[in-house]
Protein backbone atom coordinates (compact mmCIF):
# COMPACT_ATOMS: atom_id res chain seq x y z
CA UNK A 1 0.00 0.00 0.00
CA UNK A 2 1.46 3.33 -1.06
CA UNK A 3 1.81 6.12 1.49
CA UNK A 4 -0.52 9.11 1.10
CA UNK A 5 1.10 12.16 -0.47
CA UNK A 6 0.33 14.44 2.47
CA UNK A 7 2.28 12.04 4.72
CA UNK A 8 5.18 11.77 2.27
CA UNK A 9 5.53 15.53 2.04
CA UNK A 10 4.96 16.35 5.70
CA UNK A 11 7.74 18.81 6.73
CA UNK A 12 10.42 17.24 8.90
CA UNK A 13 12.32 20.44 9.79
CA UNK A 14 11.48 24.12 10.23
CA UNK A 15 12.97 25.08 6.86
CA UNK A 16 10.44 22.81 5.11
CA UNK A 17 7.38 24.40 6.71
CA UNK A 18 5.46 26.31 4.01
CA UNK A 19 3.09 29.18 4.69
CA UNK A 20 3.98 29.64 8.38
CA UNK A 21 7.42 31.22 8.03
CA UNK A 22 7.14 33.71 10.94
CA UNK A 23 6.29 30.88 13.35
CA UNK A 24 8.92 28.43 12.10
CA UNK A 25 11.64 31.10 12.14
CA UNK A 26 10.75 32.24 15.67
CA UNK A 27 10.70 28.71 17.05
CA UNK A 28 13.89 27.73 15.24
CA UNK A 29 15.84 30.66 16.66
CA UNK A 30 14.43 30.14 20.16
CA UNK A 31 15.37 26.46 20.26
CA UNK A 32 18.83 27.11 18.84
CA UNK A 33 19.50 29.64 21.61
CA UNK A 34 18.22 27.28 24.29
CA UNK A 35 15.06 29.24 25.14
CA UNK A 36 12.73 26.30 25.61
CA UNK A 37 9.26 26.67 27.12
CA UNK A 38 7.62 23.97 29.22
CA UNK A 39 4.37 24.36 27.25
CA UNK A 40 3.43 25.49 23.72
CA UNK A 41 -0.01 26.16 22.28
CA UNK A 42 -0.43 25.87 18.49
CA UNK A 43 -3.77 27.17 17.22
CA UNK A 44 -5.30 27.64 13.77
CA UNK A 45 -7.43 25.95 11.07
CA UNK A 46 -7.00 22.32 10.13
CA UNK A 47 -4.37 21.15 7.70
CA UNK A 48 -1.97 24.09 8.04
CA UNK A 49 0.92 22.36 9.84
CA UNK A 50 0.19 22.46 13.59
CA UNK A 51 0.88 18.78 14.23
CA UNK A 52 3.90 18.79 11.91
CA UNK A 53 5.44 21.73 13.76
CA UNK A 54 4.67 20.06 17.10
CA UNK A 55 6.62 16.97 15.97
CA UNK A 56 9.49 19.12 14.70
CA UNK A 57 9.72 20.87 18.09
CA UNK A 58 9.71 17.50 19.87
CA UNK A 59 12.60 16.22 17.77
CA UNK A 60 14.58 19.48 17.76
CA UNK A 61 14.60 19.92 21.56
CA UNK A 62 15.93 16.38 21.86
CA UNK A 63 18.37 16.60 18.93
CA UNK A 64 16.69 13.53 17.45
CA UNK A 65 16.60 12.72 13.73
CA UNK A 66 13.10 13.09 12.25
CA UNK A 67 12.71 10.94 9.17
CA UNK A 68 9.71 8.65 9.02
CA UNK A 69 6.33 8.55 10.75
CA UNK A 70 7.60 6.42 13.65
CA UNK A 71 7.75 8.33 16.94
CA UNK A 72 10.45 8.09 19.60
CA UNK A 73 9.47 6.49 22.93
CA UNK A 74 9.84 9.84 24.70
CA UNK A 75 7.54 11.63 22.23
CA UNK A 76 3.96 10.77 23.17
CA UNK A 77 1.05 11.82 20.95
CA UNK A 78 -2.46 11.92 22.39
CA UNK A 79 -5.68 12.55 20.45
CA UNK A 80 -7.90 14.46 22.88
CA UNK A 81 -10.96 13.72 20.73
CA UNK A 82 -10.82 10.06 21.77
CA UNK A 83 -8.92 10.47 25.07
CA UNK A 84 -10.80 13.36 26.61
CA UNK A 85 -11.70 12.04 30.04
CA UNK A 86 -10.04 12.85 33.33
CA UNK A 87 -8.67 9.28 33.63
CA UNK A 88 -6.38 9.79 30.62
CA UNK A 89 -5.02 13.07 32.01
CA UNK A 90 -4.53 11.52 35.45
CA UNK A 91 -2.50 8.81 33.75
CA UNK A 92 -0.29 11.53 32.24
CA UNK A 93 0.10 13.23 35.64
CA UNK A 94 1.33 9.97 37.15
CA UNK A 95 3.83 9.32 34.34
CA UNK A 96 5.26 12.82 33.76
CA UNK A 97 7.54 12.43 36.78
CA UNK A 98 9.15 9.35 35.26
CA UNK A 99 12.41 10.33 33.55
CA UNK A 100 12.74 10.02 29.75
CA UNK A 101 14.01 6.68 28.51
CA UNK A 102 16.88 8.05 26.40
CA UNK A 103 16.03 11.58 25.25
CA UNK A 104 16.65 14.80 27.16
CA UNK A 105 12.95 15.73 27.34
CA UNK A 106 9.74 13.76 27.50
CA UNK A 107 7.35 15.55 25.10
CA UNK A 108 3.57 15.21 25.19
CA UNK A 109 1.72 16.34 22.04
CA UNK A 110 -2.01 16.69 22.75
CA UNK A 111 -3.95 17.20 19.52
CA UNK A 112 -7.43 18.81 19.48
CA UNK A 113 -6.93 19.69 23.13
CA UNK A 114 -10.17 21.69 23.19
CA UNK A 115 -12.05 18.35 23.30
CA UNK A 116 -10.96 17.63 26.89
CA UNK A 117 -13.65 17.66 29.56
CA UNK A 118 -13.75 20.32 32.26
CA UNK A 119 -12.41 17.85 34.82
CA UNK A 120 -9.60 16.82 32.46
CA UNK A 121 -8.65 20.49 31.94
CA UNK A 122 -8.45 20.98 35.70
CA UNK A 123 -6.17 17.96 36.02
CA UNK A 124 -3.99 19.19 33.13
CA UNK A 125 -3.77 22.64 34.68
CA UNK A 126 -2.16 21.26 37.83
CA UNK A 127 0.49 19.58 35.69
CA UNK A 128 1.15 22.75 33.69
CA UNK A 129 1.49 24.79 36.88
CA UNK A 130 4.29 22.61 38.27
CA UNK A 131 5.78 20.62 35.38
CA UNK A 132 8.91 18.50 35.87
CA UNK A 133 12.00 20.01 34.25
CA UNK A 134 12.32 17.08 31.87
CA UNK A 135 8.74 17.41 30.54
CA UNK A 136 7.36 19.59 27.68
CA UNK A 137 3.70 19.89 26.61
CA UNK A 138 2.67 20.88 23.09
CA UNK A 139 -1.07 21.54 22.76
CA UNK A 140 -2.69 21.84 19.33
CA UNK A 141 -6.25 22.93 18.56
CA UNK A 142 -8.49 24.28 15.82
CA UNK A 143 -10.78 25.95 18.39
CA UNK A 144 -8.68 27.95 20.80
CA UNK A 145 -11.73 29.88 22.06
CA UNK A 146 -12.88 26.70 23.83
CA UNK A 147 -9.76 26.52 25.99
CA UNK A 148 -9.85 27.89 29.55
CA UNK A 149 -7.82 31.08 29.97
CA UNK A 150 -5.97 29.41 32.81
CA UNK A 151 -4.55 26.89 30.30
CA UNK A 152 -3.74 29.48 27.62
CA UNK A 153 -1.93 31.76 30.07
CA UNK A 154 0.52 29.00 30.98
CA UNK A 155 1.68 28.39 27.40
CA UNK A 156 3.57 30.10 24.61
CA UNK A 157 0.91 30.58 21.94
CA UNK A 158 1.52 30.49 18.18
CA UNK A 159 -1.39 31.21 15.82
CA UNK A 160 -1.25 29.51 12.41
CA UNK A 161 -3.00 31.13 9.45
CA UNK A 162 -4.61 29.60 6.33
CA UNK A 163 -1.95 29.08 3.68
CA UNK A 164 -1.93 31.80 1.02
CA UNK A 165 -3.26 30.69 -2.34
CA UNK A 166 -0.06 31.48 -4.28
CA UNK A 167 2.07 29.48 -1.84
CA UNK A 168 -0.37 26.59 -1.94
CA UNK A 169 -0.26 26.53 -5.77
CA UNK A 170 3.56 26.59 -5.81
CA UNK A 171 3.74 23.76 -3.25
CA UNK A 172 1.21 21.62 -5.14
CA UNK A 173 3.08 22.23 -8.40
CA UNK A 174 6.33 21.08 -6.77
CA UNK A 175 4.73 17.89 -5.45
CA UNK A 176 3.07 17.16 -8.81
CA UNK A 177 6.41 17.52 -10.58
CA UNK A 178 8.18 15.17 -8.16
CA UNK A 179 5.37 12.61 -8.44
CA UNK A 180 5.14 12.85 -12.23
CA UNK A 181 1.55 14.11 -12.17
CA UNK A 182 0.69 16.03 -15.34
CA UNK A 183 -1.79 18.71 -14.27
CA UNK A 184 -3.08 21.91 -15.86
CA UNK A 185 -2.27 25.23 -14.20
CA UNK A 186 -5.96 26.09 -13.79
CA UNK A 187 -6.56 22.73 -12.11
CA UNK A 188 -3.79 23.47 -9.61
CA UNK A 189 -5.39 26.82 -8.85
CA UNK A 190 -8.75 25.11 -8.38
CA UNK A 191 -7.26 22.62 -5.91
CA UNK A 192 -5.57 25.39 -3.93
CA UNK A 193 -8.75 27.44 -3.81
CA UNK A 194 -10.96 24.51 -2.86
CA UNK A 195 -8.53 23.54 -0.11
CA UNK A 196 -9.41 26.79 1.64
CA UNK A 197 -5.90 27.33 3.00
CA UNK A 198 -5.46 23.71 4.11
CA UNK A 199 -2.39 21.98 2.64
CA UNK A 200 -3.61 18.57 3.73
CA UNK A 201 -6.93 18.90 1.90
CA UNK A 202 -5.33 20.24 -1.30
CA UNK A 203 -2.62 17.54 -1.35
CA UNK A 204 -5.21 14.80 -0.72
CA UNK A 205 -7.20 16.00 -3.73
CA UNK A 206 -4.07 16.05 -5.87
CA UNK A 207 -3.34 12.51 -4.70
CA UNK A 208 -6.81 11.36 -5.78
CA UNK A 209 -6.55 12.96 -9.20
CA UNK A 210 -3.05 11.65 -9.78
CA UNK A 211 -4.00 7.99 -9.27
CA UNK A 212 -5.78 7.90 -12.66
CA UNK A 213 -2.41 8.07 -14.41
CA UNK A 214 -3.52 10.57 -17.03
CA UNK A 215 -3.35 14.33 -17.43
CA UNK A 216 -5.36 16.16 -14.81
CA UNK A 217 -7.53 18.74 -16.54
CA UNK A 218 -9.58 21.53 -15.03
CA UNK A 219 -12.78 19.65 -15.94
CA UNK A 220 -11.65 16.44 -14.23
CA UNK A 221 -10.72 18.46 -11.15
CA UNK A 222 -14.16 20.12 -11.15
CA UNK A 223 -15.87 16.73 -11.40
CA UNK A 224 -13.91 15.37 -8.44
CA UNK A 225 -14.50 18.45 -6.29
CA UNK A 226 -18.13 18.88 -7.34
CA UNK A 227 -17.78 22.58 -8.13
CA UNK A 228 -19.63 24.59 -10.77
CA UNK A 229 -17.84 26.09 -13.77
CA UNK A 230 -17.16 29.79 -13.54
CA UNK A 231 -19.19 30.44 -16.69
CA UNK A 232 -22.25 28.83 -15.07
CA UNK A 233 -21.91 31.05 -12.00
CA UNK A 234 -21.65 34.12 -14.21
CA UNK A 235 -24.77 33.11 -16.15
CA UNK A 236 -26.68 32.49 -12.91
CA UNK A 237 -25.82 35.98 -11.68
CA UNK A 238 -26.99 37.45 -15.00
CA UNK A 239 -30.33 35.64 -14.69
CA UNK A 240 -30.80 36.99 -11.16
CA UNK A 241 -29.90 40.54 -12.24
CA UNK A 242 -32.37 40.39 -15.12
CA UNK A 243 -35.15 39.06 -12.91
CA UNK A 244 -35.30 35.86 -15.00
CA UNK A 245 -36.60 33.42 -12.38
CA UNK A 246 -37.20 30.60 -14.88
CA UNK A 247 -33.71 30.84 -16.34
CA UNK A 248 -32.15 30.94 -12.86
CA UNK A 249 -34.09 27.86 -11.67
CA UNK A 250 -33.34 25.85 -14.82
CA UNK A 251 -29.61 26.62 -14.59
CA UNK A 252 -29.62 25.87 -10.87
CA UNK A 253 -31.14 22.46 -11.61
CA UNK A 254 -28.50 21.73 -14.26
CA UNK A 255 -25.64 22.65 -11.94
CA UNK A 256 -27.11 20.44 -9.22
CA UNK A 257 -27.53 17.54 -11.67
CA UNK A 258 -23.86 17.82 -12.63
CA UNK A 259 -22.93 16.92 -9.07
CA UNK A 260 -22.41 20.31 -7.40
CA UNK A 261 -23.75 20.25 -3.85
CA UNK A 262 -25.96 23.12 -2.62
CA UNK A 263 -23.38 23.99 0.05
CA UNK A 264 -20.56 24.16 -2.49
CA UNK A 265 -22.66 26.19 -4.93
CA UNK A 266 -23.70 28.63 -2.20
CA UNK A 267 -20.06 29.16 -1.22
CA UNK A 268 -18.97 29.59 -4.85
CA UNK A 269 -21.80 31.97 -5.68
CA UNK A 270 -21.03 34.07 -2.61
CA UNK A 271 -17.34 34.36 -3.60
CA UNK A 272 -18.26 35.24 -7.19
CA UNK A 273 -20.71 37.99 -6.18
CA UNK A 274 -18.20 39.40 -3.68
CA UNK A 275 -15.48 39.47 -6.36
CA UNK A 276 -17.73 41.36 -8.77
CA UNK A 277 -18.73 43.85 -6.07
CA UNK A 278 -15.05 44.51 -5.37
CA UNK A 279 -14.53 45.00 -9.12
CA UNK A 280 -17.10 47.81 -9.10
CA UNK A 281 -20.31 46.10 -10.21
CA UNK A 282 -23.27 47.31 -8.18
CA UNK A 283 -25.96 44.70 -7.47
CA UNK A 284 -28.82 46.13 -5.44
CA UNK A 285 -29.89 42.64 -4.42
CA UNK A 286 -26.44 41.41 -3.34
CA UNK A 287 -26.62 42.13 0.39
CA UNK A 288 -29.78 40.12 1.00
CA UNK A 289 -28.65 37.16 -1.08
CA UNK A 290 -25.15 37.05 0.42
CA UNK A 291 -26.69 37.00 3.89
CA UNK A 292 -29.05 34.15 2.96
CA UNK A 293 -26.32 32.08 1.27
CA UNK A 294 -24.64 31.71 4.66
CA UNK A 295 -27.68 29.76 5.90
CA UNK A 296 -27.73 27.16 3.11
CA UNK A 297 -25.41 24.71 4.89
CA UNK A 298 -27.59 24.66 8.03
CA UNK A 299 -30.92 24.30 6.19
CA UNK A 300 -32.83 21.01 6.51
CA UNK A 301 -33.35 21.01 2.72
CA UNK A 302 -30.33 22.91 1.36
CA UNK A 303 -31.18 22.73 -2.35
CA UNK A 304 -34.78 23.86 -1.86
CA UNK A 305 -33.61 26.66 0.42
CA UNK A 306 -31.10 27.74 -2.23
CA UNK A 307 -33.86 27.80 -4.86
CA UNK A 308 -36.05 30.01 -2.68
CA UNK A 309 -33.41 32.63 -1.90
CA UNK A 310 -32.35 32.85 -5.55
CA UNK A 311 -36.02 33.25 -6.55
CA UNK A 312 -36.38 36.04 -4.01
CA UNK A 313 -33.30 37.82 -5.36
CA UNK A 314 -34.49 37.45 -8.98
CA UNK A 315 -37.96 38.71 -8.06
CA UNK A 316 -36.47 41.99 -6.85
CA UNK A 317 -35.05 42.60 -10.31
CA UNK A 318 -38.09 41.97 -12.51
CA UNK A 319 -37.93 44.57 -15.31
CA UNK A 320 -34.46 45.72 -14.30
CA UNK A 321 -31.72 46.57 -16.78
CA UNK A 322 -28.21 45.18 -16.73
CA UNK A 323 -26.23 45.78 -13.50
CA UNK A 324 -24.78 49.27 -13.12
CA UNK A 325 -21.00 49.61 -13.10
CA UNK A 326 -19.73 52.48 -11.00
CA UNK A 327 -17.14 54.18 -13.20
CA UNK A 328 -14.58 56.27 -11.30
CA UNK A 329 -14.97 59.23 -13.65
CA UNK A 330 -18.72 59.31 -13.02
CA UNK A 331 -18.28 59.40 -9.27
CA UNK A 332 -15.72 62.19 -9.50
CA UNK A 333 -17.75 64.28 -11.94
CA UNK A 334 -20.92 64.22 -9.86
CA UNK A 335 -20.10 63.78 -6.17
CA UNK A 336 -22.87 62.65 -3.89
CA UNK A 337 -23.91 65.00 -1.11
CA UNK A 338 -24.52 63.45 2.27
CA UNK A 339 -26.18 65.80 4.69
CA UNK A 340 -28.71 64.25 7.00
CA UNK A 341 -27.97 60.70 5.89
CA UNK A 342 -25.49 58.79 3.77
CA UNK A 343 -26.53 57.70 0.28
CA UNK A 344 -24.48 55.06 -1.46
CA UNK A 345 -24.97 55.20 -5.22
CA UNK A 346 -24.78 57.51 -8.21
CA UNK A 347 -27.09 60.51 -8.85
CA UNK A 348 -27.96 59.54 -12.43
CA UNK A 349 -29.62 56.32 -11.29
CA UNK A 350 -33.34 56.22 -12.24
CA UNK A 351 -35.53 55.19 -9.33
CA UNK A 352 -37.93 52.27 -9.70
CA UNK A 353 -39.59 53.16 -6.41
CA UNK A 354 -43.26 54.04 -6.54
CA UNK A 355 -45.38 55.47 -3.74
CA UNK A 356 -47.69 52.51 -4.33
CA UNK A 357 -45.07 50.52 -2.36
CA UNK A 358 -45.12 52.92 0.59
CA UNK A 359 -47.61 50.79 2.62
CA UNK A 360 -45.22 47.84 2.18
CA UNK A 361 -42.33 50.00 3.39
CA UNK A 362 -44.34 50.97 6.47
CA UNK A 363 -45.28 47.33 7.12
CA UNK A 364 -41.66 46.17 6.89
CA UNK A 365 -40.47 48.97 9.18
CA UNK A 366 -43.17 48.02 11.67
CA UNK A 367 -41.97 44.41 11.65
CA UNK A 368 -38.29 45.28 12.06
CA UNK A 369 -38.19 48.59 13.97
CA UNK A 370 -41.38 49.29 15.89
CA UNK A 371 -40.07 52.48 17.51
CA UNK A 372 -39.27 54.02 14.12
CA UNK A 373 -42.65 52.94 12.75
CA UNK A 374 -44.44 55.04 15.37
CA UNK A 375 -43.07 58.24 13.79
CA UNK A 376 -42.75 57.11 10.16
CA UNK A 377 -46.40 56.09 9.80
CA UNK A 378 -47.40 59.75 10.23
CA UNK A 379 -45.17 60.97 7.38
CA UNK A 380 -46.53 62.29 4.08
CA UNK A 381 -44.30 60.83 1.34
CA UNK A 382 -43.56 62.42 -2.05
CA UNK A 383 -41.23 61.05 -4.73
CA UNK A 384 -39.34 63.12 -7.30
CA UNK A 385 -36.91 61.08 -9.37
CA UNK A 386 -34.77 59.29 -6.82
CA UNK A 387 -35.52 61.74 -3.98
CA UNK A 388 -38.10 60.70 -1.41
CA UNK A 389 -39.38 63.63 0.69
CA UNK A 390 -41.07 62.90 4.01
CA UNK A 391 -43.16 65.67 5.57
CA UNK A 392 -44.07 65.66 9.27
CA UNK A 393 -46.52 67.75 11.24
CA UNK A 394 -44.46 67.68 14.41
CA UNK A 395 -40.73 68.28 15.05
CA UNK A 396 -40.57 65.27 17.39
CA UNK A 397 -41.31 62.87 14.54
CA UNK A 398 -39.12 64.66 12.01
CA UNK A 399 -36.15 64.64 14.41
CA UNK A 400 -36.49 60.91 15.10
CA UNK A 401 -36.76 59.82 11.45
CA UNK A 402 -33.96 62.07 10.14
CA UNK A 403 -31.30 60.36 12.31
CA UNK A 404 -28.62 58.94 10.00
CA UNK A 405 -29.16 55.35 11.13
CA UNK A 406 -32.91 55.61 10.55
CA UNK A 407 -32.49 57.19 7.11
CA UNK A 408 -30.09 54.40 6.11
CA UNK A 409 -32.53 51.80 7.42
CA UNK A 410 -35.39 53.27 5.36
CA UNK A 411 -33.18 53.38 2.23
CA UNK A 412 -32.21 49.73 2.76
CA UNK A 413 -35.85 48.68 3.15
CA UNK A 414 -36.84 50.52 -0.05
CA UNK A 415 -33.91 48.97 -1.93
CA UNK A 416 -34.84 45.52 -0.66
CA UNK A 417 -38.47 45.92 -1.80
CA UNK A 418 -37.96 47.65 -5.13
CA UNK A 419 -34.26 47.41 -6.01
CA UNK A 420 -34.18 51.22 -6.17
CA UNK A 421 -31.67 53.50 -4.45
CA UNK A 422 -33.27 56.66 -3.12
CA UNK A 423 -32.28 59.71 -1.13
CA UNK A 424 -34.53 60.44 1.83
CA UNK A 425 -35.14 64.04 2.95
CA UNK A 426 -37.15 64.93 6.05
CA UNK A 427 -38.98 68.24 6.56
CA UNK A 428 -41.72 69.84 8.60
CA UNK A 429 -45.06 70.15 6.87
CA UNK A 430 -46.24 73.66 5.96
CA UNK A 431 -49.60 72.77 7.48
CA UNK A 432 -48.04 72.34 10.93
CA UNK A 433 -49.09 75.72 12.24
CA UNK A 434 -52.76 75.06 11.47
CA UNK A 435 -52.85 71.53 12.82
CA UNK A 436 -53.80 72.29 16.40
CA UNK A 437 -56.91 74.20 15.41
CA UNK A 438 -57.98 71.53 12.89
CA UNK A 439 -57.73 68.52 15.23
CA UNK A 440 -60.73 68.03 17.48
CA UNK A 441 -60.72 65.94 20.63
CA UNK A 442 -62.91 62.88 20.91
CA UNK A 443 -66.43 63.47 22.11
CA UNK A 444 -66.73 63.44 25.90
CA UNK A 445 -62.94 63.36 26.11
CA UNK A 446 -61.50 64.73 29.33
CA UNK A 447 -58.81 66.33 27.20
CA UNK A 448 -61.26 69.01 26.04
CA UNK A 449 -62.03 69.86 29.62
CA UNK A 450 -58.45 69.82 30.87
CA UNK A 451 -55.27 71.64 29.99
CA UNK A 452 -54.41 72.89 26.45
CA UNK A 453 -51.09 71.04 26.89
CA UNK A 454 -52.98 67.75 26.93
CA UNK A 455 -54.64 68.73 23.67
CA UNK A 456 -51.22 69.27 22.09
CA UNK A 457 -49.99 65.88 23.32
CA UNK A 458 -53.15 64.29 21.94
CA UNK A 459 -52.52 65.94 18.59
CA UNK A 460 -49.01 64.47 18.42
CA UNK A 461 -49.71 60.94 19.57
CA UNK A 462 -53.35 60.58 18.51
CA UNK A 463 -56.59 60.46 20.53
CA UNK A 464 -56.52 58.12 23.46
CA UNK A 465 -58.24 57.51 26.74
CA UNK A 466 -56.93 59.68 29.58
CA UNK A 467 -56.44 57.71 32.78
CA UNK A 468 -57.15 59.50 36.05
CA UNK A 469 -54.43 59.17 38.68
Amino acid sequence: MSEALYRQYRPKKFSEVVGQEPISETLSKALMSGRISHAYLLTGPRGVGKTSVARIIAHEVNNLPYKGEAMHLDIIEIDAASNRRIDEIRDIREKVHIAPTSAKYKVYIIDEVHMLTKEAFNALLKTLEEPPEHCIFILATTEAHKLPETIISRTQRFTFKPVEKDKAIAHLKSIAKKEGIDIEADALELLAEHGGGSFRDSINMLDQLGTAGKKVTTNSARELLGVAPDVALKQLIEYISAGDSKGALNLLGEIHSDGTSPNSLAAQLGKKIRAELLAGTNYSWATGLLRSLLDVSSAKQPFEFLEIIILQAAHQNVGNQAPLVNKPEQLQAEPIETTDAPFMGVPELNSNFSLALWPEVIAMVKARAASLYTALRLAEPQIDGNVLSLSFQFPLHEKKVKESRHIKFICDVIEELSGAKVEVHCQLSEKKSNTASQVKPLANSPVSEKSPKLTTINNIFGNAELLES
